[in-house]
This record gives C-alpha cells, structure tokens and sequence, in this order.
C-alpha cells in the first residue's frame, strides 16, 4: 500500500494512494485510528487491505492538500554522514558507530508544498534521503530482527541550514528551521518492500541531477541504525529514522549552490516516488 496524510476542507485525514486516486481511509477507521501514526501495526493495515479492495476513490491528488507523511512523529533521528563519497566531501573522520541528530517535527513540510528558505539565511541546502517509519515498539532491536519493526518507507528532503548548522558543533539549528524537512509523497508499507533490494536515490534541482547514490552505499545499514537508535531510546510506531545522504550536497559544490526561491527541488527513490518542493521565502 502506499499510506499518505493529508488535508482536504480544511481537516486533517489519512488514505491510500493509488492509481486512480486517493481513498480516504480516516473516513471509515478515524474512531479506532484517529492518524496514520496510530495505524502503523499489521492489524490496521490488514484492515485497510480489505477496505481498499471493496471500497471507492473519494479524491483526486488535485483536490487533496498533502501532509507529512507522519505529521506527528515522537521522533525523527536523522544520520549523518552515512555514506563514504557524502563522508569524504565534508572532511569527517570515520567512527565506528551511526552520527545521530534530532529534528523536531514542527521543522517538517509536505510533498507539493514549499521549503521555506528562512529570511536569516541564504545557504539553504538540499539533502535527498531514505525515510524509514517505525511500525512496531522496540528497545535494544538485534539488527537480524530490525525490518521486524518497520512499518515502511518513504523520501525525505533533509534540508539544511547550513550556516546555523556550523554555528558551534551541535547540528540543532541548521535542521530545524519550520518547512526544511520535507516527508513524502507515501509510505510505501513494509510487505511491498524486499530488504535485499537496493534502492537508488537521486536528488535533482530544476531538473539537473545534484545527487546520486544507493543503499548499498550507506556505511552502516538500515537493520544497524534501527538496533543502535533503539539501544539507547525505545522505538514508538511513527518514529522516523531518515537514514543520510550521498554526496553531491550543496555547500561542498565549486562553487556552492544554494536554494534560492523560486527553485524546484525533487528527491526520487526507487519504489517510493518522487517528492517535490518549490523554495519560498518565510
């Protein structure tokens, strides 16, 4: 299934995407599973299966307004540095264990909705990444039973601040000015995802490839950020692991290039879309 969130006349809902349209799912479970993060575990989504087999197509993607993928999650640990090429261009030392930072979920945007480039900075920066959103409680996770946990993926636009981000060592500020994280278009769940294959990742900006990389280029695997995240903090459904970039990011471009408005980013990934965002200042 591909899960989104999304609002449309002014109240937030939840749905399936497909081929024809947008089935509005909250129509019919929102009494049980008030968001989509409540409906992160198999007996929810075995429900839905049912549903969306029976059940119309309540809205086009036109007339729907997209929302974070999880819009409320307890959690979002973002990884640095998770790939050699990305590692390499920042002059990062290597460390035997994950780079992890926190982003509130206040600093999240949509698919089709704008990254808000902050009037406090001109160094606004694209990262294209692998989301992973937890479906099932964890603590101290054996990497062997990791994808045990996952709900599904999705695309994710770590976007960066990157001035705010160098202001001491901590990477805080520069990753969560409101509208930076963009989450979307779907949550592609867990049964139509094989975790053998390698998902390819490409960031273009107004159509020009910036970035390009792979799964089987991240340093530490998705099963080893799931056991190390849930050593040290109990994994919740809806918790969001967005897994790093490769190289090719902005600041360490000759010269660098930045988002300005007006631009158009768009983050693909194999089997989880295409998700876009326009650059507005706020």
């Amino acid at each position: 299934m591909k899960l989104i969130s999304f609002q449309v006349s002014g109240s937030n809902a939840y749905g399936a995407l497909t081929d024809q349209g947008i089935i509005d799912l909250s129509r019919e479970f929102s009494d049980r599973y008030p968001d989509l993060k409540s409906a992160l575990g198999q007996e929810a989504q075995n429900e839905f299966q049912q549903y969306i087999r029976q059940a119309c197509v309540d809205y086009a993607e036109n007339e729907v307004t997209f929302l974070p993928v999880i819009p409320n999650p307890d959690k979002v640990l973002c990884i640095g540095h998770n790939y050699e090429a990305h590692r390499l261009e920042t002059n990062r030392a290597k460390t035997d264990y994950p780079s992890v930072f926190m982003r509130y979920a206040e600093s999240q945007t949509a698919h089709l909705q704008p990254m808000i480039k902050p009037y406090e900075s001109d160094m606004l920066d694209y990262e294209g990444e692998i989301a992973v959103v937890i479906g099932k409680q964890g603590r101290r996770i054996k990497p062997e039973n990791a994808w045990e946990h996952v709900a599904g993926m999705s695309c994710y636009n770590d976007g960066s601040v990157r001035d705010w981000q160098w202001h001491t060592q901590q990477f805080g500020p520069g990753k969560n000015f409101e509208g930076t994280g963009s989450f979307g278009p779907y949550l592609l769940t867990a049964e139509e995802l094989d975790p053998s294959e390698i998902l390819s990742i490409t960031t273009r900006l107004n159509g020009q490839v910036m970035q390009q990389g792979d799964t089987s280029m991240m340093l530490f695997p998705i099963p080893e950020l799931i056991a190390y995240c849930s050593t040290f903090i109990r994994l919740n459904p809806g918790d969001v692991i967005v897994t790093g970039t490769p190289s090719g990011v902005g600041a360490k471009r000759q010269p660098p290039v930045f988002l300005k408005e007006g631009d158009e980013v768009e983050i693909e990934v194999t089997r989880l879309g295409v998700l876009r965002n326009s650059v507005q200042q706020g």
